[in-house]
């Protein structure tokens, strides 16, 4: 049973990420404020949970949580500062989305950078440990695969509907054989040769 509260304050903010393995597409962060006494038996790390139980959560998270919010890290942003820093980047869009002030942040993993007055503590698999992480990774993941499904030529072209852009073989066979799209991260090995095939 995942914990509904870390800091003991009432606008407790979990936050996690989804798509920072990707060769295309944005890294998505989602930030999601529960209500302190939150339950929900079958809310889980996105990762634990098969796509129609994340489509049925998303739902049930948007209708309770206090306040929910989404960020992206855009591929050009990512080949600029790097996978990490547009990760950083996409959690604070989120976090600066919400519509109440967070009192504290959850983050998902081992670090954070920021700025912000906020207190934070960085809890490692807090997806499978406290509810509103885990309520962000469902939210982010499932955005982030609407998002991915939604670029029709290439979500065809490349498999993008089963893999989200992530490196299978299918999705690298294609990169071989169409080269790179607008949407691929061109400082990402995209071939494990580094066959350059960049448009």
């Amino acid at each position: 049973m995942l914990l509904p509260n870390y800091s003991g304050y009432t606008l407790e903010a979990g936050i996690d990420e989804a798509g920072r393995g990707c060769l295309a597409g944005p890294v998505v962060a989602a930030a999601v404020i529960l209500p302190s006494d939150y339950s929900h038996p079958l809310l889980n790390d996105s990762k634990q949970l098969n796509r129609k139980q994340r489509e049925q959560l998303r739902e049930v998270i948007l209708q309770d949580a206090v306040c929910w919010a989404v960020g992206e890290g855009s591929p050009s942003e990512i080949d600029q500062i790097n996978i990490l820093n547009a990760t950083y980047l996409a959690m604070h869009r989120a976090i600066k989305g919400l519509q109440q002030h967070p009192e504290y942040l959850l983050i998902d993993g081992n670090r954070f950078k920021t700025n912000l007055a906020t207190p934070y503590a960085c809890i490692v698999k807090g997806d499978g440990k406290y509810l509103s992480i885990a309520a962000a990774s469902v939210l982010a993941k499932t955005y982030r695969d609407d998002y991915m499904c939604s670029l029709t030529g290439d979500c065809e072209r490349y498999g993008w509907e089963q893999n989200a852009g992530y490196p299978t073989k299918k999705h690298r066979d294609a990169i071989l054989k169409y080269g790179a799209s607008v949407h691929h991260r061109q400082s990402f090995t995209l071939l494990p040769n580094q066959l350059d095939v960049l448009l």
